[in-house]
């Protein structure tokens, strides 16, 4: 493990000793911060969305907002909006909760189209902008979306333009009996404390080691045929037909080459946190599945046939060719 990555990976033993049964979900949450991206979590009520990336935030140097979304919700609820001072006659630009560095939006499938788009706007850009003037949001800026898999009455589905903006879409399912005890556990030692060990210490991790390790991760070794193995990957989504006819069966809608960077900034930066100097095979395999999962659209066959997304993926991985 590089010195660099330490305080990252103290970060991941203090998020991981609050938040448990779901050390896959801080991974990511870890992977986004390094690749510089959105998560879109996807699971059902109770399993500590929330908590993590709350439990995050107070690890880190900078400042988190929960925003909940709601279908009443306007997009100045996020964005901001003018101020009129009447004591001289000017506009003052009073900032929303996105010029936070992490931002929760807690359920955004139940958001209007209006609020989705002024998101949208943030995530991809990297400001809002308000009538004629654009707003740079904070170098540090990850938005951590959630969203209920089993509850779609008044929601709005997120569009396809959106869903590509997010790095990872990372689904996560209930603990094991073993894990629900320790949770029933740590909710009890919790009753009456009033502060967490995180809150009450200075941040694990400074913002400037955090753009530090960036650098490192981005910048670790990837060989050739790893590069093609990457490109093979999306390329099997476009042209399925070429390596599986299951594949071209089930795909409509292929990846884009947004999908062909994410994997790979995800790959770097699962391999850094792994301690190596080196992507291998099993960086991109791993990363592949939050990578790819959301920007892969089921024909109606497959949807008719039963077939997940994760079962795409699945023979994905098998017919292309690992070098």
């Amino acid at each position: 493990m590089s010195e660099m990555n330490h305080p990252l990976q103290q970060l991941y033993q203090a998020v991981s000793e609050r938040v448990l049964g779901q050390s896959r979900l801080i991974n990511r949450m870890l992977i986004a911060l390094l690749a510089d991206g959105h998560l879109l979590v996807e699971g059902a009520p109770g399993l500590a969305k929330t908590r993590a990336i709350k439990v995050l935030a107070e690890g880190l140097e900078g400042d988190f907002h929960r925003v909940q979304f709601t279908p009443d919700l306007l997009p100045s609820d996020l964005t901001g909006t003018e101020i009129y001072r009447p004591q001289d006659g000017t506009f003052h630009f009073q900032r929303g909760p996105l010029f936070h560095n992490l931002v929760l939006a807690d359920e955004i499938n139940r958001a209007p189209a209006k609020v989705q788009a002024a998101l949208l706007e943030a995530m991809a850009e990297r400001q809002i902008t308000v009538g004629k003037v654009s707003h740079r949001l904070p170098k540090l800026f990850l938005v951590m979306a959630t969203q209920n898999p089993i509850e779609q009455e008044g929601t709005y589905p997120l569009p396809e333009a959106q869903l590509d903006r997010f790095l990872m879409h990372v689904s996560i399912d209930y603990p094991d009996a073993a894990t629900e005890k320790q949770i029933l556990e740590l909710a009890r030692r919790e009753m009456g404390d009033d502060t967490s060990d995180l809150e009450a210490s200075p941040p694990l991790v400074r913002q400037h080691d955090l753009f530090a390790a960036r650098q490192a991760a981005m910048g670790l070794h990837m060989a050739a045929p790893l590069d093609d193995y990457l490109v093979h990957l999306v390329m099997a989504t476009r042209q399925p037909a070429q390596y599986s006819s299951r594949l071209a069966n089930w795909i409509q809608y292929a990846a884009s080459p947004r999908a062909t960077i994410a994997l790979d900034r995800c790959a770097r930066a699962h391999a850094w946190l792994a301690g190596r100097d080196y992507v291998s095979p099993e960086d991109i395999q791993a990363v592949a599945p939050d990578v790819l999962r959301h920007r892969l659209l089921l024909s109606f066959e497959a949807e008719a046939a039963g077939v997940s997304r994760h079962d795409l993926i699945r023979e994905l991985l098998q017919v292309v060719a690992v070098p």
